[in-house]
C-alpha cells in the first residue's frame, strides 16, 4: 500500500502524475470536486484554502522590509539554530539545486538559502525573506500547510493550491519549542521533481528534530508560571490565573486551546477556520464570540489584531508535548488527563487533539514498559486499545500474560464482528428497494466522551 505521506509513489511516472494532478486541480479549481490521485492531505488544505478564498492565481506578499526583517530574524528563536539547519540541509540543498527555507509560526519566511540559480528562480516566484507563505496567502504549499496543520507535509508539484508554484516540489516539518511543545515555525526544502522521494520528508523531518534538540540543550529551563489552562479530558476548559477560576464554555474553551497553541496570534480569518466546520459562518459570529469572551474574562481577555493571549498562558497539553519532546514518557502520562476537548468538532481542535493522543500513544507503547502500558489501558481512553493491549502483553513476564493475552482476543472478537456486521449492514442496503417511505437500518450512535467529565468548579 503507498504511504498517504509521500507525494510520487513508487513506481509513478512524475510526467504522467503532474499531469492527473493538474486535471486535479483544474476540476477544484473550477466547481470544488475533487478527483484521484489527490492524497487526503492534500484534499483538505485545497479546501481550507476554498474557505479562506485564497485564488489558485495569487501571488506572495512580502510582508517584512529589510530593517524589520533583519530585527525580526535577530530575535526569533529559530536563529539560534541556523547553524544547524546549515549544516545538516545547505550542503544537500547546493549540491542538489534546492533551496532551504525557513519560516516562521504564521508562515512568513525568515531565511531562504541555496544555490543561486535557484535563488534567481525562487526570487521571481516570491519565495524570499519576508514573504507571507501561509496557507491563508499562498495556498497549499509545504512551509505553510506544515505550520498550518502542525505535522510533516511533502507537496508535488500541481498539488500546490497556486499555479505559479506548480514546477516546484518541496518538503517540509514543523519545529517545537521543546520547553512548551508550541509551534516556533517549519523548515523546508524546495526544489525540483527530485525532491518527491520518500527519503526528502524523513530527512526534513530528521532536521526538525535535531533543532529542536539543540534548543533544548541551549535553554532547558522552563518559563515562568503564570495563567493556566486545563482543557484535557474536559469539554469545558478551566482558565485559572490572578487568584481567580474561570470556566468556560465550549466555544470559548476552543479559542483559548487554539491561541495557547499559537502563542504568536492567529488573524480572524486563521481563527474562524481553526474554529467552525461551517465554511459560511459568517466574520461576525466570530466577533461577537470574541466580545462575549473578554467580557468574561475581564484583564485575561484576548487581544486582537491578531488575536492572541494577552499574558502567557501555559496549557496542560503543552506540558504533555513538552515532556513527549523530552522523552520523559512517565511525566507526560502523569499530566495526561485525556483527549482534548473530547466533545469539540472544531478542525484546529480535532487536528491538535489527534496528533497529542497519537503521540502520546505512541511514546508508551515503544517504551514497552509494563507500568506505563497499564497506566494506558486501565484509562477511559486506553481500554479498547488492542495494540497497547497487545504490547502490555509482550512486556509482561509470562506469569502476567494471560490477562492480557484474554483482553485481545475479546478486542480482536469485537473488531471482528463490527467488521462483519458493518458489511452486512452495506449489503443490506445496496440490495434493498428503493421507494418513497422507505427506512434505514439502525446507525451506530455519535461518538462522545466514554468517560466522567469533571465536576463543574
Amino acid at each position: 500500500m503507498d504511504d498517504p505521506s509521500v507525494a510520487l509513489p513508487g513506481g509513478a511516472d512524475p510526467a504522467e502524475r503532474t499531469r492527473a494532478l493538474r486535471r486535479a486541480h483544474t476540476a477544484f479549481t473550477r466547481d470544488g470536486r475533487v478527483e484521484d490521485p489527490v492524497r487526503a492531505v492534500i484534499a483538505k488544505s485545497w479546501r481550507r484554502c476554498a474557505r479562506a478564498r485564497v485564488s489558485p492565481e495569487c501571488t506572495p506578499r512580502v510582508e517584512l522590509a529589510e530593517a524589520d526583517l533583519r530585527s525580526y530574524r535577530a530575535q526569533h528563536p529559530l536563529a539560534r539554530v541556523m547553524p544547524v539547519f546549515r549544516e545538516l540541509v545547505g550542503a544537500f540543498a547546493a549540491h542538489g539545486s534546492h533551496l532551504l527555507a525557513v519560516c516562521d509560526a504564521r508562515g512568513s519566511l525568515l531565511w531562504v538559502e541555496g544555490e543561486s540559480a535557484t535563488l534567481r528562480r525562487a526570487e521571481g516566484l516570491g519565495f524570499v525573506p519576508g514573504a507571507r507563505w501561509a496557507e491563508t496567502a499562498m495556498g497549499t504549499n509545504a512551509p505553510g500547510t506544515a505550520v498550518a496543520v502542525g505535522e510533516p507535509v511533502q507537496v508535488f508539484g500541481a498539488e500546490h493550491f497556486s499555479r505559479r508554484v506548480h514546477p516546484w516540489t518541496c518538503a517540509a516539518a514543523p519545529v517545537r519549542d521543546p520547553r512548551t511543545g508550541r509551534l516556533l515555525g517549519a523548515v523546508d526544502i524546495t526544489g525540483g521533481d527530485g525532491l518527491a522521494h520518500p527519503h526528502s520528508l524523513a530527512f526534513v523531518q530528521a532536521v526538525a528534530r535535531a533543532a529542536e534538540a539543540q534548543l533544548a540543550l541551549l535553554d532547558p529551563v522552563p518559563p515562568a508560571a503564570g495563567d493556566t489552562l486545563a482543557a484535557l479530558g474536559r469539554d469545558e476548559a478551566l482558565l485559572v490565573g490572578g487568584g481567580a477560576r474561570l470556566r468556560l464554555g465550549r466555544r470559548h474553551s476552543e479559542i483559548m486551546a487554539l491561541l495557547a497553541h499559537h502563542p504568536a496570534g492567529l488573524s480572524g480569518e486563521e481563527l474562524a477556520i481553526a474554529l467552525y466546520e461551517d465554511e459560511s459562518v459568517s466574520p461576525v459570529t466570530l466577533r461577537a464570540e470574541m466580545s462575549r469572551l473578554r467580557g468574561l474574562s475581564g484583564d485575561r481577555a484576548p487581544l486582537s489584531r491578531p488575536y492572541r493571549t494577552a499574558a502567557p498562558l501555559e496549557a496542560d497539553f503543552t506540558v504533555v508535548t513538552r515532556h513527549l519532546a523530552a522523552g520523559a514518557v512517565s511525566a507526560a502520562l502523569h499530566h495526561y488527563a485525556g483527549p482534548l476537548l473530547p466533545g469539540s468538532t472544531a478542525p484546529g481542535i480535532v487536528r491538535l487533539r489527534r496528533r497529542i493522543e497519537d503521540q502520546a500513544r505512541a511514546a508508551v507503547i515503544s517504551r514497552a514498559d509494563a507500568g506505563l502500558l497499564t497506566d494506558w489501558v486501565c484509562a477511559p481512553w486506553g481500554a479498547d486499545d488492542a495494540e497497547a493491549w497487545r504490547a502490555l502483553a509482550e512486556a509482561l513476564p509470562p506469569e502476567g500474560r494471560p490477562a492480557a493475552l484474554a483482553r485481545v482476543r475479546d478486542l480482536d472478537g469485537e473488531l471482528g464482528a463490527g467488521s462483519a456486521l458493518a458489511r452486512a449492514r452495506s449489503t443490506a442496503r445496496s440490495t434493498a428497494p428503493s421507494h418513497a417511505g422507505a427506512t434505514a437500518g439502525p446507525t451506530a450512535p455519535p461518538r462522545r466522551a466514554t468517560y466522567p467529565q469533571p465536576a463543574r468548579s
